[in-house]
């Protein structure tokens, strides 16, 4: 599974506040299933809730989401498309631990897709596809939050969609 690592490291690269100690996101994965078709072969999905817990957190929030939206716009596109899943699919829970440091913890379903190819001589073919993305959720470029003074919160790279990784299994 490489989205919940993916969605730390674009936080922990994104957040200033977080670069100064990515030990402070945390990151579980609950309620998971594997979902199987009725089509031949070993192919699945991957479905679970990503937990995220940013604890001691001292900047803005907004510097949190703004870039996790556009992690989720690449990556889970249809939780900010499908109008009943973007009502309630990205949850948050804070605990105010001081006047200007809070514990975040950021709940959102997740799926990833496994190809399972069986080749000619046996071995089986390992492939996580990416999300289908009908045009870029972000045309590619760097972004960046600035608060009210004009310092910068939170800056991250939009890139085109990547193509999905291959691991190779001996059958």
């Amino acid at each position: 599974m490489y989205k919940p690592s993916s969605l730390k490291q674009h936080l922990i690269n994104s957040v200033k506040e977080l670069q100064r100690s990515p030990d402070r996101v945390l990151v579980f994965m609950d309620e998971g299933n594997v979902v199987c078709s009725s089509a031949p072969g070993l192919s699945f999905e991957y479905r679970y809730t990503l937990t995220l817990i940013i604890t001691d957190y001292a900047g803005q929030p907004d510097a949190v989401f703004i870039p996790l939206l556009a992690w989720v716009g690449q990556h889970q596109r249809e939780l900010l498309d499908n109008h009943e899943q973007r009502q309630e699919a990205i949850s948050f829970n804070a605990e105010v631990l001081a006047s200007d440091l809070v514990d975040i913890e950021i709940s959102l379903p997740l799926t990833e897709r496994t190809i399972v190819k069986t080749q000619a001589d046996g071995q089986l073919n390992i492939s996580h596809p990416p999300e289908p993305q009908l045009d870029p959720f972000l045309p590619a470029g760097t972004y960046q939050l600035r608060d009210s003074n004009g310092e910068v919160l939170t800056e991250w790279q939009s890139a085109a969609p990547a193509n999905g990784n291959g691991v190779t299994i001996d059958g």
